[in-house]
């Protein structure tokens, strides 16, 4: 999540969405605010006393976190915005990043069919405490209710159109997206990854994110 007062917005990170470039090419936008030093001090001196002094908001809190932590006037007059990505895209891309960083994680589930049946197996915890892709992307953007409480929802499908939006928004010119991370060991179409029985099984679990975001297993 990245907070600016001085450009009035606020950024939602749900991750594997391109978050970490958009997070990236608004940096600039950070440390132009009046108390980012006195900020950064504050959480480098609680990170290494081993306290949380609550100096900054987490980087994938949902927009229901800020809204609950700062007042209702500030967060109802900033410009807030997420982006979020095809459900099926995003747990390949999951998978991928675990077996590249965490490969320990995946005990015997080294191939995708396996991580994913096991992951959304119903009937058992999931493991992968890391891995936050388990999550609801809708999650991120919604009150209690289920209320939409951000501004504007880009997709990671037209990053860098939409992120020209939301900087338009913002009014600031439109940095350059650093370049995005991008697997070196994946297949660029991810429905190759899946069978029919694998390929419903992401419909079912992530049915609020494609009912909401309109996604679906064809692009």
């Amino acid at each position: 999540m990245l907070l600016s007062l001085r450009r009035n917005f606020l950024f939602v990170h749900i991750a594997k969405t391109g978050g970490t470039s958009v997070r990236d090419a608004l940096d600039r936008e950070r440390w132009r605010e009046p108390w980012a030093a006195a900020r950064f001090l504050c959480s480098r001196l609680s990170a290494l006393s081993g306290h949380r002094l609550g100096a900054k908001l987490p980087r994938h809190a949902r927009a229901i976190a800020a809204r609950e932590m700062l007042p209702r006037e500030l967060y109802d007059r900033l410009f807030k915005f997420a982006f979020v990505r095809n459900p099926w895209d995003l747990q390949v891309s999951s998978f991928h990043h675990i077996r590249r960083e965490r490969p320990h994680l995946l005990g015997p589930h080294q191939d995708f069919e396996a991580f994913l049946r096991h992951k959304l197996d119903p009937d058992r915890p999931y493991q992968y405490h890391l891995d936050t892709s388990i999550e609801l992307q809708s999650d991120y953007v919604i009150d209690l209710h289920g209320n939409v409480i951000v501004d504007f929802v880009g997709r990671y499908e037209r990053l860098e159109e939409d992120f020209a939006e939301a900087c338009r928004r913002i009014e600031i010119p439109a940095p350059p997206l650093p370049h995005r991370r991008r697997a070196t060991d994946r297949q660029r179409d991810y429905r190759g990854y899946y069978t029919p029985e694998t390929r419903a099984l992401v419909a079912e679990r992530f049915r609020p994110d494609v009912e909401m975001f309109g996604y679906r297993f064809d692009p």
